[in-house]
């Protein structure tokens, strides 16, 4: 009896199946392109050792088999991921060649330097995106003194990661993210595949994914070679437009008067913050939390809201002049003498209100199953008002000033914007790190010449007849 056979029950020899032999091809392009449904190794006829193995996810890798002379065993080593535009054929059967003009002691060091390699670089994306994640939201020292975490804005870049690049790109070894991969990931971002098609997600998702390879590459941390970067010279992404929401002075008055109805299902302290917007161009981020402490000189000539550096944008103190229209809405909202925030919750008492009320309340809520009903119609839809956002406040505000003859730089001064032109002429970045003035008598008069255009366009006599059109 040969070793090849075995008994069978019955006492009949019958043979083992045969191992079956292992091909070589010339290796292509286009075979490393190939999908399969199960592992697949091809061996290269033209360099002897050189064999392609793909998975059906779609990655090829190339390798090189030799024997070790130390222990007489075949062994096998990493040369790198096929790529058509870094990492081809031709590359692998080149860095073959060089391998095998080595010494044999040192193929086998570089074996084990590419095994190391590997275990450092064999994280998924999703495993590197859950660790960025845990970094992003430590808590540091701010320059203010504070402790917030490390990217403030962490929660947005959480939602990307966790949104749209684990559900495609979570079970790939980082390390074999392709350009080709982020941008067919925009594709479908744009097309729609993860909800409404936007080029703003589209383009933040590019911006968290580039953001989480280059802190992944850094030294100490090492997740992803130096030389993995798939979002380098990415094709470009459809242009935004821009948005030009102006609301017209018929508008202004039909929204003024309108937020000021009890039949209307949104609490009253939202809609004074709404008007609080437009007479004082703060972003909603700033003024939805403004404290009680945060009101300064209340009884004098001169009141301002002091807002901190943690809750504005550019992260730098605001002191915004207050104008009689914008302490007429603060004493109404500061109903109770123990209240400690201006706009307060009425759901979480002691607490501000979200700060996307404002925009919830101009939107309304939206039915889960029915797509595109109301379930809360929103103020826009009860005044009869064409759709806008806070934001667009801010655009109005800023556009009623430039028409009453304020300069630019003065209203960029009250919209919190960088000073880059001073009465035509072009300021120097390193300008504004010597000029320290907060320009507060520039800003009030922006503001009070607002709040008198205001008081105007709300007083009209017409505003009685386009409120009883708008119920």
């Amino acid at each position: 009896m040969t070793s090849t056979d075995i008994i069978e029950p019955t006492g009949e020899k019958s043979p083992v199946a045969k191992r079956p032999r292992r091909t070589s091809t010339i290796l292509t392009e286009r075979l490393c392109q190939k999908r399969v449904n199960e592992r697949t190794k091809v061996y290269d006829r033209k360099c002897r050792g050189l064999y392609v193995s793909i998975i059906p996810a779609g990655v090829a890798t190339f390798n090189l088999k030799f024997t070790d002379p130390a222990t007489g065993k075949q062994r096998s080593t990493v040369l790198g991921v096929y790529n058509p535009e870094t990492f081809g054929v031709e590359d692998a059967r080149s860095k073959v060649y060089a391998l095998k003009a080595l010494d044999p002691a040192a193929l086998v060091e570089q074996l084990r330097q590419t095994k190391t390699a590997k275990g450092k670089h064999g994280r998924t994306v999703a495993e590197i995106v859950e660790a960025r994640i845990d970094w992003m939201q430590q808590w540091e020292q701010k320059a203010d003194g504070e402790k917030r975490p490390r990217i403030e804005s962490w929660e947005n870049v959480a939602s990307h990661l966790r949104r749209f690049v684990n559900p495609s790109l979570g079970n790939k070894i980082a390390s074999d993210v392709t350009r080709q991969d982020i941008a067919e990931l925009s594709n479908d971002i744009l097309d729609g595949k993860y909800g409404r098609p936007s080029i703003s997600n589209a383009r933040h998702t590019r911006r968290a994914v580039s953001g989480l390879y280059r802190w992944a590459s850094e030294a100490g941390r090492d997740y992803v070679p130096e030389t993995c970067r798939p979002c380098f010279n990415l094709p470009k992404l459809p242009k935004e437009h821009a948005r030009k929401r102006v609301l017209s002075e018929g508008e202004i008055r039909t929204l003024w008067h309108g937020l000021d109805r009890d039949n209307l299902p949104w609490d009253r302290r939202t809609r004074l913050a709404i008007k609080f917007e437009l007479v004082t161009m703060l972003r909603s981020a700033e003024l939805v939390a403004a404290n009680r402490d945060e009101l300064i000189g209340l009884d004098g000539d001169a009141p301002l809201l002091r807002i901190p550096a943690k809750r504005v944008k550019k992260r730098r103190v605001i002191e915004q002049p207050l104008s009689s229209l914008a302490m007429e809405i603060v004493k109404e909202a500061l109903a109770r003498t123990d209240q400690q925030f201006v706009f307060e919750s009425p759901v979480y008492p002691g607490q501000p209100i979200h700060r996307t009320a404002m925009a919830t309340a101009l939107r309304g809520t939206k039915h889960e199953k029915c797509k595109g009903k109301t379930k809360t119609p929103g103020l826009c839809e009860l005044l009869g008002l064409k759709p806008f956002s806070p934001h667009d406040l801010r655009r109005t505000a800023a556009t009623l000033a430039g028409e009453l003859g304020f300069s630019e730089t003065a209203i960029a001064k009250c919209l919190d914007h960088a000073v880059t032109k001073d009465d035509g002429e072009r300021v120097q970045r390193v300008t504004g790190v010597y000029v320290r003035s907060k320009r507060m008598n520039q800003k009030r008069a922006v503001l009070d010449g607002i709040a008198a255009e205001l008081r105007r366009i709300i007083g009209a006599a017409s505003v009685v007849a386009e409120l009883g059109a708008a119920a």
